[in-house]
């Protein structure tokens, strides 16, 4: 790893919300540049599992593993399996775990991996560095496929003048940088202004929604929710960041829903008692915990994070179908 020390957005609230003392045996899901990691490892005389699907991540990471030697172990794969990875690595459960949803710094920062619309790359966006890119989305989906998952995706509500204008533009050459689509989707979208400042950049929701469908982020996101319920202890702690509206609305509706809590179809009808599964978690965040003024000066990037927090009950993990 670089000699840059990178401090993850919310570090100090998520590892309070996770209970960190000597002994216990944690999970980073999504460990990235090693922020989260570090920063439980330097807390308490712990253990942690680490995964990352991305290869570069996890070769950053033998800098960490040197310095923690044991009490780091570094596991290569998706989140969403991580119940998998970690009994396969003859770890049976785990107190907390940590999630930060979406792309990581080093991901953004590298211009070659095509995630960042403010530098010229490849357009490919691939966590895994394997299967479709975004350049193969860009250039073979059909216009209306485009249009569709740039609006529910990237929240984009110009998505079908922004598909259309890809279409027009591909006709002549291919689309295969980052500044190419950049510019296509800054031509259609104007740039708007919040509190008589410049809002996003216009590509900003394009670029975001071809990043989930690449990588099937939300998908992703449902099965690491499921992994972690299979995965905690009793008493451990689930502590998930998020960045967009898409990937908070699931968090917070898989916790309020394995907490027992969701709502009924009208205030007029009496709550009958529990049925169903019983809660296998308790809800610690009613509302989300967002970055402090002085994280978000610091790092731009916080303003959006939220991050929720729940507690695993002794019930048993709930079945698909229940949920």
């Amino acid at each position: 790893m670089s000699g840059v020390v990178h401090i993850p957005v919310l570090r100090d609230e998520v590892v309070g919300a996770l209970n960190i003392s000597d002994g216990k045996t944690f999970l980073d899901g999504t460990f990235g540049a090693g922020g989260y990691t570090t920063a439980i490892l330097e807390t308490a005389d712990c253990r942690v599992v680490a995964i990352d699907r991305d290869p570069d991540a996890i070769k950053r990471g033998a800098a960490l593993k040197e310095r923690f030697g044991d009490r780091l172990m570094l596991l290569e794969g998706r989140f969403g399996d991580m119940d998998t990875l970690v009994r396969e690595a003859g770890i049976e459960t785990v107190d907390g775990v940590a999630l930060d949803i979406g792309v990581s710094s080093p991901q953004i920062d590298e211009a070659e991996r095509g995630f960042s619309f403010r530098e010229d790359g490849p357009l490919d966006m691939r966590m895994e560095q394997s299967g479709p890119s975004a350049a193969d989305v860009v250039n073979n989906e059909t216009e209306e496929n485009l249009a569709n998952l740039i609006y529910r995706l990237g929240e984009e509500r110009l998505s079908r003048r922004v598909a259309k204008a890809i279409v027009l533009a591909r006709t002549g050459s291919a689309i295969l940088r980052t500044s190419q689509l950049a510019e296509i989707v800054r031509g259609v979208v104007p740039r708007t202004r919040v509190k008589g400042r410049e809002g996003i950049d216009p590509a900003t929701r394009t670029f975001q929604a071809l990043r989930i469908h690449v990588n099937d982020e939300l998908g992703e996101l449902d099965r690491g929710l499921e992994a972690a319920e299979r995965l905690l202890h009793p008493g451990g702690r689930l502590a998930v960041v998020s960045f967009h509206s898409l990937e908070d609305r699931r968090v917070k509706t898989f916790i309020r829903t394995r907490a027992g809590k969701t709502a009924r179809p009208s205030r007029h009808i009496p709550e009958t008692g529990q049925t169903g599964p019983a809660p296998s978690f308790i809800e610690i965040t009613r509302k989300p915990i967002g970055p402090g003024e002085d994280e978000e000066k610091r790092n731009p990037r916080a303003r959006s994070a939220r991050l929720r927090v729940a507690e695993r009950t002794d019930a048993p993990a709930w079945d698909r179908e229940a949920a």
